[in-house]
């Protein structure tokens, strides 16, 4: 019988964290059923010895080869969870176990998909962490259209059938929302506490702020062209060719009237556009084919139904 929660831990390389958060769940879960499940990113350190030296009937561990990164880690930790709803947090003890009923039962009786935390008295370095945290909190915040305070939380409870649609590829862990948003959960976000970091080192700092914003790129094309991709790229391509064409023609007139055009830099400009308007039609097409593969292949719809009465 599938447990009414999974709570997901990733780590890498936490070891003297283990024994005191899986403490922490254990007391925080006190009557209800679960099961905790950690996902090992490849530790170097004591990490796995800790887990595997833990008496709990209710702990599983699931071991990677090598390190892959967060965002995989999740993925593994969501397929092999087998609970109702999903809880997911940091494995530093920095987020606090005794939030999760709470959020479980705000997903529960309010009949959300995703209830995300909100770190309103962040215990963490204002110059590496949290000024990083607030521009990638609002990059993501203004561009996705997902209106939440804090998108670097940890603390998550999902529904369990939602979280595994979520396709965290690469280090999407920081859009969960977004992705989520883009699946048709229905989301909110509650105030959760936060502890300051008492063993090892921050994996984060602000060279992170430069990937969320590439990754931004990737989940706004998801959001708003994934299904229709010629959009975006045959209304550009067809942009750049009619400049293109427009540019040659008036050239073409020149030398109708007798002026010398070759070599002009307006000419090279308007072979340039042309030939890219060309080039971008066709990456359209050639992904709205990609578009059809990836739903058909996988027996996909392009949409959710929430229920059918």
């Amino acid at each position: 019988m599938s447990p009414k929660l999974s709570v997901v831990v990733t780590v890498y390389n936490e070891a003297p964290n283990i024994r005191p958060l899986v403490a922490r769940i254990t007391e925080a879960l006190d009557g209800m059923d679960y099961e905790i499940l950690y996902v090992d990113d490849g530790s170097t350190d004591d990490t796995l010895k800790e887990l595997y030296s833990i008496q709990n009937p209710r702990l599983r561990v699931v071991e990677f080869r090598k390190n892959y990164g967060q965002s995989l880690a999740l993925m593994a930790g969501m397929d092999y969870a087998k609970g109702e709803y999903i809880a997911t947090l940091d494995g530093d003890l920095q987020n606090d176990p005794s939030d999760i009923p709470m959020m479980l039962n705000i997903a529960e009786t309010g009949g959300w998909d995703l209830v995300a935390g909100e770190r309103v008295n962040r215990q963490d370095g204002f110059v590496l962490r949290k000024i990083p945290s607030r521009i990638a909190n609002f990059i993501i915040r203004n561009a996705a259209g997902v209106n939440l305070r804090d998108y670097g939380c940890a603390l998550k409870v999902f529904r369990g059938e939602m979280a595994k649609e979520l396709g965290l590829y690469g280090e999407l862990h920081r859009f969960i929302p977004v992705l989520a948003h883009l699946e048709g959960a229905r989301i909110t976000q509650v105030p959760v506490k936060h502890h300051a970091r008492q063993f090892g080192q921050s994996k984060y700092g602000i060279g992170r702020t430069f990937k969320v914003i590439s990754d931004l790129l990737l989940m706004l094309f998801f959001k708003r062209y994934m299904q229709k991709p010629m959009h975006l790229f045959g209304n550009v391509g067809v942009l750049l060719f009619a400049v293109g064409a427009i540019i040659n023609f008036y050239l073409i007139i020149l030398k109708i009237l007798g002026h010398d055009i070759w070599g002009k830099p307006l000419m090279i400009l308007g072979l340039m556009l042309i030939i890219a308007g060309i080039q971008l039609v066709t990456v359209g097409i050639v992904i709205e084919i990609q578009m059809r593969t990836y739903f058909e292949s996988q027996q996909k719809r392009p949409y959710k139904v929430r229920k059918a009465t």
